[in-house]
């Protein structure tokens, strides 16, 4: 996925800029990048690769070669930014949380029209550069970004850093979130408001589908008004996420709390307590413990000083190796116990196979696992928040395919919790993985503890129900 952190000051903005980006760590692992401008020396610009280090390791050593008021940042898991473009319009650079899935389609008429791509990232287009081209095709900023919002089908959200401010765009159906933060001499912009409390900025407002506007040290000015139509991704109140951030009034943790508690008043398992999987089963965990009755214990704890994210990696082999190397569990609280676990989601199955293979070799009775989203029907098209390649990957279209003979079939009779084919599905994943019971949240549930209207929300991976 990716997130971005933004910030225009009176004094110069470079400490909050390399901490406020850095706690947009959660989001990616690939590449970061920050920018910065100032009139006596232009635009600043430095990229570096994560995939063996963190952002504060990468660009603590060449901190102070940046200067200005003005700043933008991003953490990638797709493309090198932030991309510096000199056009029409003026100089600007700009990072973006997007994906885009007719790419292909844009290059080539981008090209048809004497355009070139210079930025290629692994060989491939750089789509933060094709973002910058739709947008210099316009004859004002906000005419480029709309030109964007008109010609790709996924998802973008943007920041642009100008020669004046900074300029910051949410996704036409607002998929992804911009928080927009503020203190003494200084606005902010990030995709995570948990960016903001430590820099003493205090979170003012979101930015609405498809709004822009541009930050100035001492106040915002709209651009252009927000859409009406919203579908904002629920999978980042139930993973992606940061526990202390707010999405739409929504506290992430808050959501997570409420959805375990109305699965767990409903569970009458016979069972010694409640483990929540670090680190956002944790939450919805504790929730399951509440409404169960049950004690909550930490029956696995993370080993957080050096073991990231294990979703995101590219390598799958790297990706088990994480998954199991992060997790650390108790025997003492393990040994001859029925326990509920609650995590987040069920994509391939390959972590929670592992997980639940220890757990019995450490002694656990009775492994039930509850899980805080709906089965993954669907691949998500919109915003990527998992590196599967086709459909087959995820463990649901592989059952599918073994009860049907094929993966494509009767997908919203799956879809739909209680109907036969759901259960019989559920079944058969709760064999594969060993497991003594399964149950996912259901999609209602999911929704009432959101607190939003289904229809601003994009639910496509569980039903499929998103428009493109």
């Amino acid at each position: 996925m990716g997130g971005f952190f933004g910030t225009v000051q009176k004094a110069s903005c470079v400490t909050d800029l390399f901490y406020g980006t850095d706690y947009n760590s959660h989001l990616g692992t690939k590449r970061g990048g920050m920018a910065t401008y100032c009139k006596e020396k232009g635009f600043i610009r430095a990229i570096h690769n994560l995939e063996s280090a963190y952002f504060r390791n990468k660009f603590e050593p060449g901190l102070n070669k940046f200067s200005g008021n003005a700043g933008i940042g991003i953490i990638s898991d797709t493309d090198a930014q932030p991309i510096i473009i000199n056009s029409h319009l003026g100089k600007f650079a700009i990072v973006t949380v997007a994906k885009i899935t007719n790419l292909s389609e844009l290059e080539e008429e981008l090209l048809s029209q004497n355009m070139h791509f210079a930025e290629l990232s692994s060989g491939n287009t750089n789509q933060t550069e094709l973002i910058a081209l739709l947008i210099i095709q316009g004859k004002t900023f906000v005419e480029g970004i709309e030109n964007v919002y008109n010609k790709i089908k996924g998802s973008c959200s943007m920041l642009l850093l100008t020669e004046d401010g900074i300029i910051a765009a949410r996704d036409k159906l607002g998929r992804t979130p911009i928080a927009i933060g503020k203190k003494e001499g200084a606005y902010a912009v990030s995709s995570e408001s948990c960016s903001f409390p430590n820099l003493d900025f205090e979170h003012i407002a979101d930015l609405g589908p498809g709004e822009i506007v541009r930050i100035y040290e001492d106040r915002t000015e709209q651009m252009r008004k927000p859409n009406e139509e919203m579908q904002f991704c629920s999978f980042l109140w139930v993973y992606y996420g940061f526990p202390n951030s707010c999405y739409e009034g929504r506290n992430v943790e808050d959501v997570r709390n409420a959805s375990g508690y109305k699965m767990g008043v409903g569970d009458t398992s016979d069972v010694d307590y409640v483990c929540g999987i670090p680190d956002s089963g944790i939450g919805q965990g504790l929730g399951y413990a509440q409404g169960m009755g049950v004690p909550y214990r930490r029956a696995i704890s993370k080993y957080t000083p050096t073991w990231p994210r294990s979703f995101t990696p590219s390598n799958q082999e790297m990706r088990d190796l994480v998954a199991r190397m992060k997790l650390i569990p108790n025997r003492t609280i393990l040994e001859n116990r029925r326990i509920i676990f609650c995590d987040d989601s069920i994509v391939r199955g390959t972590q929670l196979r592992d997980n639940v293979k220890v757990l019995f070799e450490y002694g656990v009775k009775e492994v039930h696992m509850r899980i805080g989203c709906p089965p993954l029907i669907y691949a998500c098209p919109f915003i990527g928040f998992t590196a599967s390649k086709s459909n087959l990957e995820l463990i649901t279209r592989q059952v599918i395919k073994e009860l049907e003979g094929d993966e494509n079939k009767n997908l919203e009779k799956y879809a739909t919790t209680g109907s036969p084919q759901y259960q019989q599905m559920v079944d058969v994943i709760a064999k594969r993985l060993k497991l003594t019971t399964l149950k996912f949240n259901s999609l209602e549930t999911l929704i009432e503890a959101i607190g939003l209207p289904k229809c601003k929300v994009c639910t496509h991976c569980f039903d499929g129900s998103s428009r493109f």
